[in-house]
């Protein structure tokens, strides 16, 4: 056999694939760069609100800060005005914090100690000759006190506390504790009596201020409810008044609150807290009218004819004349929600339904120790 045939006559290798082999294709996903953008854009505003959001609420926190160390500080220039002497720069200050936060701490007890040191602190007069001290109270402790004891049960109150001042001058140890039951059964008494009396007699200053000395006598905190609730509306009147005539949305706020409690309450003037509340709406209706806001002032009339009262009849032709200009024509541009009060807007919280408060007659017995109800 042939080399060639022989050749022929071997194995064939195995056949090489036709087909042609290549690698995977892998697949390489790209976000859109539009995509890519916005997200990156999205986190930045998102950053940016907030740390927009977190410094706004700093800088508020911080106004906050800095208002009420204003007050603070305004505050302790009444005080030390006050303690000095100098009431009318005292009353500057104390009025500004009041109408700045009249919640603020302190304030208003602040502002009714001013108001009745200015009004009982006498002009100093030049006097040339000394003056003749009193003649001494030469009767036993024993007299006096029984003297005290009978002014006390007939309801003389001034001599009481005078005869109850000899006593103590004369004796301070004498009977301690009955003595000092007597003094804040006077004191509470007349103090009492100043407030609630007519209008011809009535002394809210110089009521709050034997109520104050009677507290003493059974320490702070200690005032029969009643008293110290009679004390507590007076001095919101007081300030109430401050504000009459310079803004009228305090005084009706303040005297507000006073006719929730005692509407009949009253100084001076005889005009009661209910009738003052009436006429300072009346006033804040008119503030709107000025700044032409019809529907605001109708919605401040019609609060203060609630409350039946003699000033309203003054007010009925301006009133309807109002109504027609908020019903008519729209209100020219008030009224609405959002429109805002030439001050501030209060919405008093009040009972006018309440026209009337008994009159306060003490038929407790004094000799007995205990407060009047």
């Amino acid at each position: 056999m042939s080399v060639p045939e022989l050749k022929d006559t071997q194995p064939a290798g195995a056949l090489p694939d036709t087909q042609p082999t290549s690698p995977a294709r892998v697949t390489n996903r790209k976000f859109p760069p539009w995509l890519v953008a916005l997200c990156v854009v999205l986190l930045i505003a998102i950053g940016l609100l907030v740390g927009y959001g977190s410094g706004i609420s700093r800088r508020y926190a911080a106004q906050d800060t800095v208002v009420a160390g204003q007050l603070a500080q305004q505050f302790q220039l009444g005080k030390q005005a006050m303690e000095a002497g100098n009431y009318d720069l005292a009353d500057q200050y104390f009025k500004f914090i009041l109408r700045t936060d009249p919640n603020f701490p302190g304030i208003q007890d602040a502002y009714v100690d001013l108001q009745l040191l200015m009004l009982v602190t006498p002009t100093p007069i030049f006097t040339p000759t000394p003056l003749v001290s009193p003649t001494p109270d030469l009767r036993g402790a024993q007299e006096i006190f029984n003297t005290a004891l009978q002014l006390l049960n007939s309801s003389d109150w001034n001599g009481a506390l005078t005869n109850l001042d000899s006593l103590r001058k004369s004796n301070p140890t004498y009977r301690t504790a009955e003595v000092d039951g007597m003094y804040y059964m006077a004191l509470r008494q007349r103090g009492v009596g100043k407030i609630a009396a007519s209008c011809q007699d009535v002394n809210l200053e110089g009521g709050i201020y034997d109520l104050t000395l009677a507290e003493h006598f059974v320490g702070t905190g200690n005032l029969d409810s009643y008293a110290d609730s009679l004390r507590t509306y007076a001095r919101l009147y007081i300030i109430a008044a401050s504000f009459w005539d310079q803004d009228w949305v305090q005084a009706q706020s303040f005297f507000a609150q006073v006719m929730t409690g005692y509407p009949n309450m009253s100084d001076s003037s005889c005009q009661s807290a209910t009738s003052r509340w009436v006429e300072a709406t009346i006033k804040i209706a008119e503030q709107y009218m000025a700044a032409g806001k019809p529907c605001d002032a109708e919605a401040q009339y019609a609060t203060a004819f609630v409350v039946n009262d003699p000033f309203n009849a003054t007010a009925f032709p301006t009133a309807t004349e109002v109504a027609n200009q908020c019903n008519g024509d729209g209100g020219g541009g008030g009224g609405g929600v959002g429109s805002e009060s030439p001050t501030s807007e209060v919405t008093p919280t009040v009972t006018p339904t309440v026209t009337s408060k008994a009159e306060i007659t003490p038929t407790c017995d004094p000799s007995s120790g205990t407060p009047c109800p």
